[in-house]
């Protein structure tokens, strides 16, 4: 819902009157003739308003939101950063409680905002609209609002060090003797900025953020060694994400080199140029005004730090990072077994899930930090059971629905200003949009998707043939699984643009996300249609009677992994080509990517295969979870193994199907009901496996269950029935 603001919307002057760049398009739409400046891009802007409060007054409250990244301080203590990445017609605002952080008397807000300028997958930048809007409200009525009379600086202290990933993030090379050390506090003295512009055309549709700023905290280092005079080698213990945090003492312009990586090298340095394309390294250069606070913006995914500086500059004991992500409630789902190597394969999703979740899904924290529909099946699905909050999935959900302003088929990453688009994952939303209201109940939501469900339908039957199968989807990318050479020799042409022709993994999807539409349908009450003949289209165009297998695409004899298990979990395999499919997924193992891994698992438990699906899932082969902890892994990796992928990054949460699936297929728990209103428990858990312990974190409340000795049991909210198999 739009809000009436009484504030304005205020901007550093040399933004007052640009017109925004529309770089909204089809992918393969030819962008606008339109250049950005380069010298508005990453654009630090530090505003101030100081203000009176009278007492006496109960609540003190702040709605608050910016273009593209704000973090709020009240008396120079940190209250939130945002907004949740949005679109301009669907742009989030948030509002925080003041109340804790204001006193009778003088009050000072101070607001850091950020203006990257770059097109990637992180925000919808690049277009020109910067700076923020706000609104001061006591006891619930509104007191003031953003107007000329806020103070602004725009800081030159963050210089650009390059440009990392894809064109994700600048590199903050930070030169103290340009930063106005104390301005968030009541005492600076901000008589020399200036006054903030009105921005001439404002073009957003507000509404309020549902999901919760990120959790921000400090986490000191596992081990802290000075290699050097000036110099320190620091090991956090595991990936991270968040911003390295010291404090430093020396002459004006001093410097003093920081590198992250996310581990070390033959030598045992930190590997600062990172597999995932980002180099991070940057230089600190202090002002010489006593002891300093480095002040990084952005953040990174990490685990060591090296430091280069000058001799007794740096405080080793004041090293820590700001660690940042969604909140997490630790306590919401926990998962504890006899076998050590399933635990251990847990431990690095569920980390990887944490870090991967930012105010969006994240693809990986480093290279890309963007939000892509496929990845949100894997990684929104973990992220509902480890945090047992339902409010990040929905958001995500509502981001890709948006996407159908731009094209009806969905973007492949959303909210953002890089303009993608792949067949494969528009024909999983629906699926996504049911097992959300599966978990939450939330009939209002579906219905209130159901245009978008529709305008997708509609938009993928132009692709089909008069046999119903999708053919020559040539305009998107057909992805099948990344990377290319784990695709187990798919016989299609998939490079750009992809071949004419008709191929199994889209038509296959398209199978799935009619079930679940018809799911969705019956959820509503609306009629469902029959996807009989849609089948018997697909067996014949794909499926091979002598080897009851099937293969590639339509002429093909090729049948890869991927061409047999999508069809086995869609229900598209006949019943005799089960456990031949089956005996394939067995002996080829997961000859795949990490995300059809996912896929894989689930089509092995749709066949009631939970023997052959315990084998993959703690395989020790080369295409294993097991791989990534023998290479060191702490979260969950982009590949099976850190060369399998010439750019992989080290934290990438779609690697984690183990979570569902193990919650779901193994240990049997799924909602019988909508909202969880009813229990199913069905374990299948392996015979070797002694003991097990899980709980987790459903709307009608917590649900545990224990394994011992081989027996099974289930405790869960009082009165909720409890179904079997």
């Amino acid at each position: 819902m739009d809000k009436t603001w009484t504030g304005t919307w205020i901007c550093d002057p040399l933004f007052a009157d640009l017109e925004p760049i529309d770089v909204f398009r089809r992918e393969q739409a030819p962008p606008l003739p339109c250049s950005h400046r380069e010298d508005l891009k990453n654009h630090h802007m530090l505003v101030r308003k100081t203000f009176t409060l009278k007492a006496p007054f109960d609540r003190v409250e702040i709605d608050i939101t910016a273009d593209d990244m704000y973090k709020l301080s009240v008396n120079g203590a940190p209250v939130g950063q945002g907004p949740a990445p949005s679109y301009p017609f669907h742009y989030a605002y948030s509002r925080y409680d003041l109340t804790r952080y204001v006193q009778s008397g003088r009050n000072v807000i101070a607001v850091h905002v950020y203006y990257q300028g770059l097109v990637n997958r992180v925000w919808n930048s690049g277009d020109y609209r910067q700076g923020l809007i706000a609104d001061l409200l006591v006891d619930g009525e509104t007191a003031f609002g953003t107007d000329p009379s806020w103070k602004t600086y725009r800081c030159q202290a963050y210089r650009s060090g390059g440009i990392v990933g894809y064109d994700t993030q600048f590199l903050e090379n930070i030169d103290m003797r340009q930063f106005p050390q104390g301005w968030r506090e009541m005492a600076f003295n901000d008589r020399a900025w200036r006054q903030a512009a009105r921005r001439r055309l404002v073009d957003y549709t507000f509404y309020r953020q549902e999901t919760p700023p990120p959790a921000c905290y400090t986490v000191v280092p596992q081990v802290v060694r000075q290699t050097g005079p000036g110099c320190y080698w620091i090991d956090f213990g595991h990936e991270l994400t968040g911003q390295f945090a010291m404090r430093a003492k020396g002459r004006a312009g001093q410097d003093i080199v920081i590198m992250h990586g996310e581990e070390l090298d033959a030598a045992g340095q930190v590997r600062y140029e990172m597999r995932c394309n980002c180099r991070y390294r940057e230089t600190w250069t202090l002002a010489g005004n006593g002891w300093e606070e480095l002040p990084f913006f952005d953040y990174k995914a990490f685990r060591y730090v090296a430091l280069e500086g000058c001799e007794n500059a740096a405080d080793p004991e004041s090293f820590a990072c700001v660690v940042r992500h969604y909140p997490l409630d630790e306590n919401a789902c926990r998962f504890q077994s006899s076998d050590d190597l399933l635990n251990r394969v847990w431990d690095i999703c569920k980390r990887g899930v944490q870090f991967g979740a930012q105010e969006v899904f994240v693809d990986c924290p480093s290279r890309e930090k963007g939000q892509y529909l496929g990845d949100m099946t894997i990684t929104g699905l973990s992220h509902l059971y480890v945090s047992g909050d339902l409010r990040l999935y929905k958001k995500g959900l509502q981001d890709f629905a948006c996407s159908a302003r731009i094209t009806p088929d969905l973007m492949a990453v959303a909210p953002g200003s890089l303009m993608q688009e792949v067949a494969d994952y528009s024909l999983q939303w629906p699926q996504q949009l049911l097992t959300y209201f599966v978990h939450s109940g939330d009939s209002a939501f579906l219905q209130d998707q159901m245009p978008v469900v529709e305008g997708l339908e509609q938009a993928m039957r132009r692709y089909e043939h008069d046999d119903g199968l999708l053919w020559d989807v040539t305009d998107k990318w057909n992805l099948v699984d990344w990377p290319a050479n784990l695709r187990d020799n798919y016989d299609f042409d998939l490079s750009r643009p992809v071949g004419p022709g008709c191929h199994n993994v889209i038509n296959a999807f398209y199978g799935g996300m009619k079930a679940s539409v018809n799911g969705i349908r019956n959820a509503l009450g609306l009629p469902v249609r029959s996807t009989a003949a849609f089948k018997d289209a697909f067996v014949r165009a794909f499926y091979d009677p002598q080897r009851r297998l099937f293969v590639d695409a339509k002429g093909s004899r090729h049948a890869s992994l991927h061409a047999n298990i999508l069809p086995l979990l869609f229900g598209l395999a006949p019943r005799e080509a089960v456990p031949v499919i089956v005996g394939l997924i067995q002996s080829r193992g997961m000859r795949c990517g990490v995300y059809m891994a996912y896929f894989l698992l689930k089509a092995l438990a749709a066949a009631k295969a939970y023997d052959v699906l315990c084998e993959q899932l703690v395989s020790t082969s080369e295409h294993s979870w097991a791989n990534m902890l023998r290479e060191g892994a702490t979260t969950c990796f982009e590949a099976w193994g850190k060369d399998q992928k010439w750019n992989t990054s080290l934290c990438h949460p779609w690697a984690s199907a183990p979570i569902p699936v193990l919650i779901e297929d193994l240990v049997g728990l799924t909602p019988a009901e909508p909202g969880w209103k009813k229990i199913r428990f069905d374990p299948h858990l392996p015979a070797g496996l002694k003991q097990l312990e899980l709980t987790i974190k459903t709307p009608a409340g917590p649900v545990c269950v224990r394994v011992q000795d081989g027996r099974a049991t289930l405790r869960g909210p009082a009165g909720v029935p409890v179904l079997g198999g």
